[in-house]
């Protein structure tokens, strides 16, 4: 828990001592046959004392102007004092000082200020007092019944301020909270402090008998607390720990410890203590350069459970990352994630818990203009727990043939473009692929490409494209099918001319603007050529013809699969904008190959044997704010029936909001089972019921023949006003690891704005 707003106000004080310091100094200054003068009822500084208003507390020159006004000024020659009175105003530095009366003593060298005093800060802070005493040369002084309204909206009480001549300010009896302050009624928290000190020399903060309060009933006591100021941008100490149970540990309390090695380097020291398990430990470690940073954070702890796995009683993860900027062209990125064993992360709620795969890579790229280099390595771990109980045989066969690559080469280079806009383009990729079951693949890779954007005067665009792509490849053990396997080397080069056309047509009324976009590809390339049984697939199996690439002149993401045979794509796109509100865009495409058995579309479809493909194509409407609707699909050429679709669909007002989404994707035999049928269906309600409270709750359901009915539900309530933010939150899921299966979460935290939090 932090009390950094309460600091504000002593720092705001500050420049209050600050401001009556600069008055002090033309107060002295006025020995200097300053001259003021009677205007308009009011006493203003003329131009005579222009030379007073640059004068700081040592007696320099400074650029800012102070401006001094009252009603009435009183010099009394006898007892050297100045009093000022009625609507006494002083400006200075972005600060306005008002009170009813303002003294001077100019032998004890005493202001003060009494009657509605309020200062108005630089910051956007109003503080309100019934007297400010200065003294000694405004090194010590007094302030009595404090309020103030910080810039956040947030209040500090004070009975009594004081300022110390060996700078040390303490406030008595003081509060602070960031609730509105309502006649007769207790603001919801607040914390009050029987003495707060401030010592300017070791930029401590020390409470004495601190109370959070909530309705000014008390529920949390500490004799004594410190902390630094706000200007300590860093400082060894303890942070608040993290609490809360699970179904792998138990109870569990995470106390953290913070050291501040020096300006550039952190560690975090954060053991876990638990019920049902040996204490984890875990920690982090920071260290930023002038021109490059590293991050490392882990855990290790001692799993002794004789039912578990075996090779489960040493665990632990290490993620580390990090950057390097080189020079001015190049830098140096590294993002390495190692764990014991594949539910480690899962088991401690652990970042990247969720995914299949952890992936680890290093990373050297080179920027100059328009040209770009990377030289990457990257290296895989699986983690795929619902694979590995759903199809031991599958996860162990994709597990035993995940690779390492080592380096991956990428160079982009263009040309300066010529007068009529055309320019070239050459593209370098080489990548070495080792299999753990010895399968290896190096490949070189050349692109060399010529391109000519063009608009011609009736509103036509084109863009001409021509390229040819050389590979060449070292294969080793390529298993091509169960009793296949090439070992040697083998080339291939790939040419390809493609042509893209769009015409756009534009209709504007006085409440809508609509747009209607025919588009054509047509690309030119020779028919086969992939060499399937010599080249293994590493960079494009994870494919799948959908709206985004219909239009593509190369609809693989990789380089192992060339795009071959000639096409044409063809596809309208349609979008309407209201003036004021409301959008609607839709999309539909298709592509007509030369050759029935050839191209992506059909070698992702092993029964396709039709020039058309399948029609693909997308729909997103907000005609207002109370519904949002999202669809893409991919529908049969022949029988228009669904292959793919993607539905979310949000309506209603902030009130009663729902939301559901749907996702079919037909399962893909042509990758061994890879992709199964995936059918699933998300709803949702939310509620703000109120101008503090929001309920809401969803549930994820699989729909497929195999259903494993709702996979996931739970909620959450949130209470959130000015000062205070409530969150719980109930999740419970199934999944298809027995040491998961029917988990559920529950967290809950408190949020007290510009304190802290606390939660588990």
């Amino acid at each position: 828990m932090k009390f950094n707003t309460s600091v504000s106000f002593v720092i705001t004080v500050l420049a209050l001592l600050y401001l009556t310091t600069s008055a002090y100094a033309v107060s002295e200054a006025g020995e200097k046959q300053s001259k003021i003068e009677h205007h308009h009822g009011g006493l203003y500084m003329t131009n005579n004392m222009a030379d007073l208003a640059n004068i700081s507390e040592d007696g320099d020159s400074d650029n800012e102007p102070i401006n001094f006004s009252a009603d009435e000024l009183e010099n009394d020659d006898q007892n050297n004092i100045i009093t000022a009175r009625g609507n006494v105003e002083i400006n200075y530095n972005n600060m306005r000082l008002t009170t009813d009366s303002l003294t001077y003593n100019q032998d004890t060298e005493v202001i003060s200020a009494t009657g509605n005093v309020h200062l108005y800060t630089a910051d956007g802070a109003v503080i309100y007092g019934d007297k400010v005493s200065l003294s000694e040369k405004m090194t010590a002084g007094e302030m009595e019944h404090i309020k103030a309204l910080l810039r956040d909206k947030s209040h500090v009480f004070a009975e009594k301020f004081r300022k110390k001549d060996n700078m040390t300010k303490v406030l008595h009896n003081a509060g602070y909270t960031a609730c509105d302050i309502c006649e007769g009624s207790a603001p919801l928290w607040m914390v009050t402090a029987r003495k707060v000190q401030h010592n300017e020399t070791s930029h401590d903060m020390n409470y004495t008998d601190a109370v959070v309060r909530i309705k000014d009933v008390p529920v949390f006591y500490t004799p004594f607390l410190t902390h630094p100021d706000p200007t300590v941008k860093r400082r060894s100490g303890l942070m608040m720990p993290n609490i809360g149970s699970s179904n792998y540990l138990g109870s569990f309390i995470q106390p953290r410890y913070f050291w501040a090695v020096n300006d550039q380097t952190n560690v975090l020291f954060s053991p876990t203590f638990s019920s049902d398990k040996k204490p984890v430990i875990g920690g982090a470690y920071s260290h930023y350069f002038y021109n490059a940073r590293t991050n490392i954070a882990g855990s290790f702890m001692e799993d002794n459970d004789s039912a578990k796995d075996s090779r489960r009683k040493k665990r632990g993860y290490l993620f580390a990352d990090g950057r390097y900027d080189i020079n001015d062209l190049w830098r140096m990125t590294y993002d390495l994630r190692y764990v014991s064993d594949y539910i480690y992360l899962k088991d401690l709620s652990l970042p990247h818990q969720d995914d299949a795969w952890l992936n680890s890579h290093v990373r050297f790229e080179r920027f100059k203009g328009r040209n770009y280099a990377s030289i990457e390595a990257f290296y895989y771990k699986m983690l795929s727990y619902n694979l590995r109980r759903n199809n031991e045989g599958q996860y162990r066969r994709i597990n035993a043939q995940k690779p390492i690559v080592a380096p991956l080469i990428d160079v982009e280079m263009y040309s300066d473009p010529s007068k009529i806009g055309s320019y070239f383009k050459t593209e370098l990729n080489t990548a070495s692929v080792y299999h753990q079951n010895g399968e290896e693949t190096q490949r070189f890779t050349a692109i060399n490409s010529w391109e000519l954007p063009m608009t011609t005067r009736f509103g036509e665009k084109y863009r001409f494209v021509a390229s040819l792509k050389s590979d060449a490849y070292y294969i080793n053990d390529y298993r091509y099918t169960a009793n296949d396997t090439y070992t040697g080397t083998t080339t291939r080069f790939f040419p390809q001319a493609g042509v893209e056309w769009r015409l756009p047509f534009v209709r504007a009324t006085e409440d809508s603007r609509q747009i209607l976009e025919p588009v054509i590809v047509g690309v030119v390339a020779p028919d086969g050529g992939n060499k399937l049984d010599k080249i293994p697939n590493e960079d494009s199996a994870d494919v799948y013809f959908d709206d985004t690439n219909v239009l593509d002149l190369d609809r693989y993401a990789g380089y192992d699969r060339n795009d071959t045979g000639s096409r044409v794509s063809y596809g309208l796109r349609w979008s309407t904008y209201g003036n004021i509100i409301g959008r609607t865009s839709s999309f539909i495409a298709q592509s007509f190959e030369r050759k029935r058995d050839s191209g992506f579309v059909n070698s992702l479809d092993s029964e396709n044997k039709n020039h058309f493909s399948d029609l693909v194509g997308r729909i997103n409407a907000q005609p207002n704010e109370y519904l949002d609707l999202n669809y893409r699909f991919r529908l049969d050429k022949e029988t228009l029936d669904a292959k793919y679709s993607e539905l979310s669909v949000g309506a209603g007002p902030s009130f009663l909001r729902a939301d559901v989404s749907y996702i079919f994707l037909q399962g893909n035999t042509y990758y061994n089972d890879l992709y199964s049928e995936r059918k699933e269906l998300y709803m949702a309600l939310s509620s703000e019921i109120s101008q503090f409270w929001k309920v809401s709750v969803y549930n994820l359901r699989d729909l497929t023949s195999k259903s494993r009915g709702t996979l996931e539900h739970g909620g959450s309530v949130i209470y959130e006003d000015e000062c205070f933010k409530w969150e719980t939150v109930v999740r419970k899921y199934n999944s298809s690891n027995p040491d998961l299966k029917n988990s559920y979460e529950f967290g809950a935290t408190f949020y007290l704005k510009t304190l802290g939090s606390f939660g588990s």
